[in-house]
């Protein structure tokens, strides 16, 4: 069974997951844009590929907040695997959530 969301759960999802200094992506342009800024700013990256039905990306979400607060240093992304489904799997995303750490576009 497929379970749908309202647009007002989505919205309050993805509030969520980009407070603090977490960059919400949402388009493959958006992730380019932030990793040239990232390299540029010399900064690491940590991507979270994540899902609004997940419950651990849920119970994740504040901890990874507060985590981009602390470390302005680096750059916290989180890439909504339904909405860019085919971006996730040419990262070979087969769980939700999945970190990845990257310097200069590279793992």
């Amino acid at each position: 069974m497929v379970q749908h969301h309202n647009d007002d759960d989505d919205s309050n999802h993805n509030a969520a997951f980009a407070s603090g200094n977490v960059h919400l992506i949402t388009t493959k342009e958006n992730w380019e844009e932030k990793l040239a800024e990232a390299s540029k700013d010399g900064k690491i990256v940590i991507a979270n590929f994540s899902a609004t039905w997940c419950g651990p990306c849920k119970m994740i979400a504040p901890f990874y907040c507060e985590l981009s607060e602390a470390h302005p240093s680096l750059m916290f992304l989180t890439v909504d695997v339904d909405e860019l489904s085919e971006f996730s799997s040419s990262w070979d995303i087969k769980a939700t959530p999945t970190f990845f750490f990257l310097r200069m576009g590279n793992r």
